[in-house]
Formats: C-alpha cells, sequence, structure tokens
C-alpha cells in the first residue's frame, strides 16, 4: 500500500489507456470501426482529482479516434502514438513544472516499464502482466477497465483531504 504522505504528494497522474481505462478488449466492426468498454464511474473520480488540484493525463502508444474520444470526455488531454512513453512522461513533467517524483504513472503492461521507471509512484492495475510487478509500489484491487482508474483517484483524493 502507499502511504498517505506519498499519495498527497502526488501533483499529476499519466495514465495508459488500453488495460487501464479499459479491460485491453477492442471490439471491431466488418468496416474496421474499433471501439472498447470504459468504467462510468472514472469520470467522477478524475473530477475529484482536478477538485484538489491533480492534473492528469492519457498516454497511449495507440493513435485511435476512440481514445480521443474518451479523453475528450474526461476532460483530459491525451497523447496517442507515443512509442516512448517515458519520454513523454518527462516531457509533460517538465511542461507542467512537476517533479518527476510527484508524479504517478498508471500502466498495464511491458512497454510501460519504461515509464515506471522515471516516476516516483508507478502503478499497475490489479491484472497487469507479471512483467510489470517489480517496477511499481502498488497494484489496484481493482482491473483495468472495472474501477482501477477510479481507486487511484479515490486513493489520492482522500490523502489530499487528510482521510
Amino acid at each position: 500500500m502507499l502511504s498517505q504522505e506519498v499519495l498527497a504528494s502526488v501533483k499529476l497522474i499519466a495514465f495508459d489507456f488500453d488495460g487501464v481505462f479499459t479491460d485491453n478488449t477492442v471490439f471491431v466492426t466488418q468496416d474496421g470501426v474499433e471501439s472498447v468498454r470504459c468504467w462510468r464511474s472514472d469520470g467522477l473520480g478524475l473530477a475529484r482529482l482536478r477538485s484538489v488540484g491533480v492534473q492528469a493525463v492519457i498516454i497511449s502508444t495507440e493513435a485511435n479516434p476512440v481514445v480521443t474520444a474518451r479523453a475528450q470526455k474526461l476532460k483530459l488531454p491525451c497523447k496517442q502514438a507515443v512509442e516512448d512513453k517515458a519520454a513523454a512522461i518527462l516531457e509533460i513533467c517538465k511542461e507542467l513544472g512537476v517533479a518527476p517524483a510527484q508524479t504517478m504513472f498508471v500502466g498495464n503492461d511491458i512497454n510501460d516499464i519504461p515509464a515506471f521507471n522515471v516516476v516516483g509512484i508507478p502503478v499497475a492495475v490489479a491484472d497487469a502482466y507479471p512483467e510489470t510487478h517489480p517496477h511499481v509500489l502498488y497494484r489496484t484491487k481493482k482491473r483495468g477497465g472495472f474501477g482501477a482508474v477510479r481507486e487511484v483517484c479515490d486513493l489520492i483524493f482522500q490523502a489530499k483531504q487528510g482521510f
């Protein structure tokens, strides 16, 4: 478990998309249109984060309109087609004036390991691939696409509120 002190120090959360906001399932129509399923209550959790001054961003390897649509709905900046998530996080930290030590990254797969290694608070979702486990401080109780985003939002919100 992350300490209340560490959680209260978070100023920025960067989220992977597939496998974090989604359950890693993709539906493809015969016309090639992709869709995913997301957890609706993630939006309330992200709104609570904004209310306590925590910024959030989506960083995705994918370049897909479904990621853009969900990010817009959640009022989150989104970077797509990112090959180097670690470099992207460090760039965002620099742009926002946030120390990487005060940044959380939430991911689920081996391509997230470099990003885990450049932030102070690396978190994996409950069903993340086992290779990620040695690189994180915490694994959520909820699976990706089933409330993992809301879980980390609530943990940070509560820590910042002194609960």
